[in-house]
């Protein structure tokens, strides 16, 4: 006789991995329905996050909440609670809402800096408002790029082909263990097995910034630029470690920039004894531990190497 099995005995070791992740990480993931009014138009909208503390801190994405007049919790159970936002950051498309409740399910961070491509990697989210659903695949690559809606480059992505779908955002992303080690933030539209998490070490970074001042402090230097090439013969005459720049294309009035005597036309080529070779180099060394310090800035101008004296400025000050 044929001998029957029990549907646990008849799992293998990958659904049973899967299984026993979500039923770890499950409870703390929730749907987050989103007001907002823009022009006086009430708008509806959708996402994912997951509690990270006891106290109903919730990770999710920037754009999910973006302009939020209002938000509501979802849970797995059914209960349903008000949200507010705590803080966010466009460049790297994070925020933190906190639900007002206590006693919460939640999940830890885990670590993301020993992925590895070819592990398996599950999203949890509510695509297109179906609550609670569940992916899977593999890490495809690490280290990779994405624009931010802000404009700035988002660097050392996790791509996966687990498939995301909106109203997946901002929902977790977790090893076959349970660990989080992701925030699943973006799929290429038309294009089917690619999609893209920000790294958990990456957004435990954030969030410290975010609970702490309810944003992240960047310097400015009171410039517009864009990549240019410096030309061969100048870069080699110079001595530069490359041939590209930032080019000044305009100086704010009164900016950091203007005050420390950068010129249109001028190609900044190092800042605080690091290369630039374009905008986004000079972005992600525009840190908070800059603003307000006088720091080395090397430039080309004409066919001459120069070294000023710039002082960044925050932000929102600029």
């Amino acid at each position: 006789m044929p001998v029957a099995h029990t549907d646990d005995e008849l799992l293998d070791a990958y659904s049973r991995a899967v299984v026993g992740a979500i039923e770890l990480v499950g409870p703390a993931v929730v749907k987050l329905d989103v007001t907002t009014s823009i022009r006086g138009h009430r708008r509806d909208g959708s996402g994912s996050g997951l509690v990270f503390a006891p106290d109903g801190l919730v990770l999710t994405n920037c754009h999910v909440v973006e302009g939020a007049s209002g938000i509501r919790v979802r849970f797995a159970d059914g209960a349903v609670l008000d949200g507010t936002v705590v803080g966010s950051d466009a460049d790297t498309d994070l925020a933190v809402v906190r639900a007002t409740g206590s006693g919460l399910p939640w999940r830890p961070f885990g670590d993301s800096a020993g992925l590895r491509p070819g592990q398996v990697v599950i999203a949890l989210g509510s695509p297109y408002g179906f609550q609670h659903t569940v992916t899977a695949g593999v890490i495809s690559a690490l280290g990779r790029s994405l624009r931010s809606r802000s404009g700035r480059l988002i660097e050392n992505l996790i791509q996966t082909d687990a498939a995301l779908n909106p109203g997946n955002s901002g929902g977790p992303l977790v090893t076959s263990r349970g660990e989080v080690v992701g925030v699943n933030t973006a799929a290429i539209l038309g294009v089917q097995g690619i999609s893209f998490s920000i790294p958990i070490n990456t957004a435990r970074q954030v969030v410290s910034l975010l609970l702490r001042d309810g944003r992240v402090r960047r310097g400015v230097l009171g410039i517009a630029a864009q990549d240019v090439a410096v030309p061969r013969v100048v870069a080699r005459a110079l001595g530069l470690n490359g041939d590209r720049g930032a080019g000044i294309v305009q100086v704010a009035d009164g900016g950091a920039g203007e005050a420390a005597g950068l010129r249109q036309r001028d190609i900044i080529v190092g800042f605080d004894g690091s290369p630039v070779s374009g905008v986004d180099d000079l972005h992600r060394l525009l840190t908070e531990e800059r603003i307000g310090h006088p720091l080395p800035l090397t430039i080309v101008r004409n066919t001459e190497r120069r070294t000023l004296v710039v002082v960044p400025r925050e932000a929102s000050a600029a």
